[in-house]
């Protein structure tokens, strides 16, 4: 089998950790490469932005330990800066990744954008959503996997089943009232 090339989208949320834990379970297999992808919101200070990096870098550290029952899974770590949906689908297609598992919850960045099918459609991979559910029974791991599909399909332009024209209404609306004051 091909190996595969999984983005996994790291925040400070519980979903996220059960995404992981879902996909290192269920998905991931011995010799793909997972890529551990946190955004940092932009900072104007360099102390502030190196606060931010080196914090989100030790959480992708935390990530990369629930990697670790995977033989022969080669795990990276990438940090960036900027805002998290624009930034997720930068890195995505420029890494080539053939999947993106991203934990969701209720302020996802796939939730925030104006247009969450179009920030999807531009990603060139499958989307796997993970969404933690609140109940686990006997210690075990629970969790809804959502497929996102990302095939955009090709809509025609309306078409407007009959030619409009404007009519002057006000120009003879006004002759009829001419008309009265005679």
């Amino acid at each position: 089998m091909e190996s595969q090339r999984v983005v996994v989208v790291v925040e400070d949320v519980a979903a996220a950790r059960a995404a992981l834990q879902w996909a290192v379970r269920n998905f991931i297999r011995a010799g793909d490469c997972i890529t551990l992808l946190h955004v940092c919101p932009p900072a104007r200070s360099r102390r502030k932005r190196r606060s931010l990096r080196l914090g989100g870098f030790q959480l992708a550290l935390a990530f990369k330990d629930l990697c670790n029952g995977i033989a022969e899974a080669k795990v990276e770590i990438v940090v960036r800066e900027g805002e998290l949906g624009e930034t997720v689908v930068a890195t995505v297609n420029q890494l080539g990744a053939t999947t993106l598992v991203v934990g969701l919850h209720d302020k996802s960045f796939l939730y925030r954008a104006a247009s969450p099918y179009e920030r999807v459609r531009r990603l060139g991979c499958r989307v796997l959503g993970i969404r933690q559910h609140a109940t686990a029974r006997d210690g075990s791991f629970n969790a809804e996997l959502t497929q996102i599909e990302t095939i955009s399909l090709h809509v025609p332009p309306p078409k407007i089943p009959f030619p409009m024209f404007t009519l002057p209404l006000g120009g003879l609306w006004r002759r009829s009232k001419a008309k009265r004051r005679k």
